[in-house]
């Protein structure tokens, strides 16, 4: 049941924030060539140190990636725990309309400082390490950015974040999709997926329709099994044993 909301909340965190996954500008073809202009770099770095200077991470998730999971834990607890089971393929038909909250509130009534106890936890752990690739990252986006604006477009950028409002917007520009108005607005986006999800599914199996199905641990021929077993790190014998508790 724990893996079901979580599940469900991973969904909706990808979905609902686009500026987490995505750049800032439209994707270049994989196959450009980096950028070795020195005044387009030095035009298109001057830019990232606005929209992204070191410490955004730390911003992003010491608060307001907080908040932003409250709000979805919130809406994902109201949810009818019948929409939430279908996510791993249960049969609904003979559950209620009773909600996760009030399913959890009988099997552990703190279920919900838990999971804040638990996000809270995992964010604070997450800053140093976040923190660690910036620079990889910005390195990333000034290759984005030069590969994507003339010298003189970064310069006309940089001259609008340098005024007091450019520098108030790029400041705040990778935040600003997890703002309260913005995710208060998205509170709605949970009970659409779930609704979607079965119909999603679906279309997913008849679009895999033709694939030929995934083997059992008995289809493998013997190589296969001695191979399976070195990439687990288990005996071919305590292998065989497994898979055959697994089969009974």
């Amino acid at each position: 049941m724990r893996f079901v909301f979580l599940a469900a909340t991973a969904a909706a965190i990808v979905s609902a924030t686009p500026s987490l996954a995505a750049e800032p500008v439209p994707a270049a073809p994989a196959s450009a060539a980096p950028v070795t202009d020195p005044a387009r770099i030095a035009a298109a770095r001057q830019t990232v140190d606005y929209v992204f200077p070191l410490g955004t991470y730390a911003r992003l998730m010491n608060g307001t990636l907080d908040k932003m999971m409250d709000s979805i834990m919130d809406s994902t607890m109201k949810l009818p725990l019948k929409q939430l089971a279908g996510l791993s393929g249960v049969n609904t038909e003979k559950l209620g309309e009773a909600s996760m909250e009030e399913i959890m509130q009988i099997y552990d009534p703190a279920f919900k400082q838990r999971m804040q106890i638990s996000t809270r936890t995992m964010m604070n752990e997450m800053i140093p390490l976040m923190t660690q690739v910036e620079p990889d990252i910005r390195e990333g986006l000034t290759q984005a950015y030069a590969g994507r604006y003339t010298t003189a477009q970064l310069g006309e950028l940089n001259a609008f974040f340098a005024t007091p409002t450019g520098k108030a917007y790029a400041a705040d520009s990778y935040l600003v999709m997890m703002a309260p108005e913005v995710m208060a607005k998205m509170q709605g986006f949970v009970p659409k997926l779930m609704e979607q999800m079965p119909a999603i599914a679906e279309k997913v199996k008849a679009a895999s329709a033709t694939l030929p199905a995934p083997r059992a641990y008995a289809d493998l021929s013997k190589s296969e099994k001695a191979r399976l077993a070195k990439l687990l790190g288990v005996s071919e014998a305590q292998l065989e044993k497994e898979e055959k508790a697994k089969a009974e």
